[in-house]
């Protein structure tokens, strides 16, 4: 190691710190040691001078000390060296370099409301209200149904934007301007496409339509189409396969949506039930057999979804609560706490309310001679009241436990001329045939639909691609 120190009158000398020991002798002053190495006073200046020389020599090699060359042509070579220097942001020009704020997005689940969903997502009621009153095209936030999504972006802590797309070729946005909501339709111009989906029920009809590219809204759609035929809940079996025709809905070469069934078959236990889409001269869509019968009944088999039943229809049953012999007149389907409960066919409320053992129920009247009664709800669906009429399917309420009941499940009775019947076994009012008058135009329609849809017998679970056909512009999920 080589230190330079301070002495008069020389100015500096250089020491060598080695070996102490042997230079000094092990005793003494370590600095007169080292002069005692290196010489006289005339020895240090000359190796002083030789290290700043060496110096010397060291600032003109290398680039790091290079200061003194200011051409700007050397200059620009460096810096191209370095790389180009970021341009500052322009006056008025501010909003490239603002960070996106990210968009959310919230699924309708069933029984969703607008408000419902406001409330999950802790956005204010104030802000629902003003943009339900920003304009007409709000209407169609009413219209939301399960499995569709809201988006909605936050800035500075409020809702600044909300988007809707009510079909594939609409977009709903409702913005912020000024304290004020606008809300917009924006229309797009979207490419139909027929596609065919097929495959073979190995466990359950939802993991074979998903592997088959079915989506959960058309696998919904084939157990409505069938819903009065086949009783998804109990006779569907491994083996059972089904073959779907339906519509795809691609904007900017995205898929955006999937329409409507438009023709399908399924068979359950070696039965066939073939279905196809008619839409009449009313414009009226609806579902047929391939013979022409309407597939949708007066009822529907099952009012809900449901994971088994724990009691059947029996005159002779011991209440599991009284312990005593009491009459089962309906079918016990258990389900999970709140799940939907639908109307099973056209009718009006005669009443809503506590009865008793039955807990919070509810009663149809069906034309004349039919009623439908469902007990043990945990609440109804909103605004239901006696006189309302209620479609077939809209959901009237929600399973519970109330009354006399040891878990979740629905309590169905059907009567016919006040008697009770079977619900599982009941013969239900034949179907509607098409008229005469519209049998040619009803063959016309569907026979290319029915031809698209392919032989009875399924290929394994795949999707191929069909050719195009023009849009019709139908319901979508």
């Amino acid at each position: 190691m080589i230190q330079i120190y301070p002495e008069e009158p020389v100015g500096y000398q250089v020491y060598i710190r080695k070996d102490w020991k042997r230079l000094t002798g092990g005793d003494g002053d370590h600095r007169h040691g080292i002069r005692a190495v290196v010489g006289s006073s005339a020895r240090a200046r000359l190796l002083c001078a030789l290290w700043v020389v060496l110096l010397l020599l060291l600032y003109q090699t290398l680039p790091i000390f290079d200061f003194s060359d200011t051409n700007p042509a050397n200059l620009s070579a460096a810096a191209a060296q370095v790389g180009p220097t970021p341009p500052a942001p322009q006056p008025g020009n501010f909003a490239q370099f603002e960070p996106r704020e990210a968009w959310e997005r919230a699924t309708v689940l069933a029984g969703d409301s607008l408000s419902v969903i406001f409330a999950r997502e802790k956005l204010s009621a104030q802000s629902l209200d003003q943009i339900m009153r920003s304009g007409q095209e709000a209407g169609l936030l009413e219209k939301i149904h399960p499995g569709q999504t809201i988006e909605y972006q936050i800035v500075d802590g409020s809702l600044a934007t909300l988007r809707y797309a009510p079909s594939p070729w609409q977009t709903l946005e409702a913005r912020r301007v000024e304290g004020a909501f606008r809300t917009t339709l924006v229309q797009h111009e979207v490419e139909t496409r027929p596609r065919k989906a097929a495959g073979i029920i190995t466990d359950s009809l939802f993991l074979s339509g998903q592997r088959a590219g079915l989506d959960d809204a058309l696998i919904m759609d084939l157990i409505s189409i069938y819903a009065w035929d086949v009783d998804f809940a109990l006779e569907v079996r491994e083996g059972d396969s089904f073959r779907v025709l339906y519509q795809q809905f691609v904007r900017e070469g995205k898929i955006v949506g999937t329409g409507p069934i438009l023709a399908a078959e399924f068979v359950n236990q070696g039965k066939i039930y073939r279905s196809v889409r008619y839409t009449s001269n009313d414009g009226r869509s609806d579902y047929y057999s391939d013979e022409g019968l309407a597939m949708r009944k007066a009822f529907i088999r099952t009012p809900l979804e449901f994971t088994r039943i724990t009691s059947t229809f029996n005159s002779a049953r011991r209440h599991p609560i009284l312990n005593t012999i009491r009459a089962h007149r309906g079918v016990d389907y258990a389900a999970p706490l709140n799940t939907p409960v639908k109307a099973a066919g056209d009718g009006t409320v005669v009443y809503v309310g506590g009865k008793g053992g039955y807990g919070r129920t509810v009663i149809l009247r069906h034309g004349g001679d039919y009623s439908t009664l469902y007990a043990h709800l945990s609440r109804y669906a909103g605004g239901l009241r006696p006189g309302n009429r209620v479609s077939q399917g809209k959901i009237i309420g929600y399973v519970g436990m109330t009354g006399l009941a040891t878990g979740p499940h629905l309590h169905y009775e059907f009567q016919i001329a006040g008697t009770h019947r079977n619900p599982l076994t009941v013969n239900l009012p034949k179907a509607e045939s098409i008229h005469a008058d519209q049998r040619l135009r009803f063959e016309q329609q569907t026979a290319p639909l029915l031809a698209e849809l392919g032989v009875s017998t399924p290929a394994p679970e795949t999707i191929v691609a069909l050719g195009e056909t023009p849009p019709d512009e139908p319901a979508v999920h």
